[in-house]
């Protein structure tokens, strides 16, 4: 246990972070600040001290050096299509597969009732903590800093921009590829909403045949189907399920 600069405990220290991200803090309450969750200031009363801010001006950021990245290296793409190809580098999801990458939420500081219900992997907190995260290593350093540690966090979606169609419709996509099997469509079933009604989390998973395709999560049912839609077309579960109906026929 490491005592944090503002009296409370972290539960581990930050110098593991530091060292994945590649970057040690000049001022480490700013990092502090960047991992503290909102639920720490509703328990202790302590407030204008969790990640909200830094959230905000993480995200702006994070707009500010995608939309520059994409202008100079797609010259030849119209305006629609680049607020595509930028929607899809910054969406809920990419963020928090960054998050995860980096193991941000062992590092939070987060309420014990929050804790409780699962926040350290919530997909909502680990996106808004990288946000919170890239909007503290911009105040302690530089654009250009921040540029290199944004654009190495995304160098696989970046690649991928290339390779892979953008206009493509992960639910209309599995509909497609389900029909080709069955008249069915694949049906999505809310598993849990939680939060504020401003700020609800949906988790709903996919579903065709009896068979869970996948499970997504979002702060709209619209994301979460859109995410449980993208799982199941990774996973592809519907081919296991095949290859028992075939051997069974034998």
């Amino acid at each position: 246990m490491e005592k944090s600069l503002w009296g409370r405990r972290m539960p581990f220290s930050v110098s593991p972070l530091e060292d994945r991200i590649d970057y040690k803090f000049r001022n480490p309450l700013l990092l502090a600040e960047a991992l503290t969750h909102p639920s720490v200031r509703h328990e202790t009363q302590q407030h204008h001290f969790d990640n909200q801010r830094l959230e905000f001006l993480g995200d702006a950021v994070l707009q500010l050096v995608m939309t520059e990245h994409l202008y100079g290296h797609f010259k030849d793409e119209a305006e629609g299509k680049l607020t595509k190809l930028r929607s899809r580098l910054v969406s809920r999801e990419a963020l928090t597969v960054h998050a995860a990458a980096l193991e941000l939420g062992r590092y939070l500081m987060m309420g014990r009732g929050e804790e409780a219900s699962g926040g350290r992997e919530r997909n909502s907190t680990l996106a808004d903590a990288f946000e919170a995260l890239v909007g503290a290593i911009y105040l302690d350093s530089d654009l250009a800093t921040v540029r290199l540690f944004i654009l190495a966090q995304a160098a696989g979606d970046l690649a991928q921009l290339v390779e892979e169609p953008i206009d493509i419709n992960p639910k209309g996509h599995l509909q497609e590829l389900l029909q080709s099997i069955s008249p069915r469509s694949p049906a999505y079933e809310v598993i849990s909403r939680s939060g504020p009604e401003h700020e609800k989390t949906f988790v709903v998973r996919a579903v065709w045949e009896g068979i869970t395709l996948g499970e997504g999560t979002g702060r709209s049912k619209k994301q979460a189907e859109t995410a449980a839609a993208i799982e199941a077309m990774r996973e592809k579960r519907w081919e296991q399920n095949e290859a028992v109906d075939v051997t069974m026929r034998a």
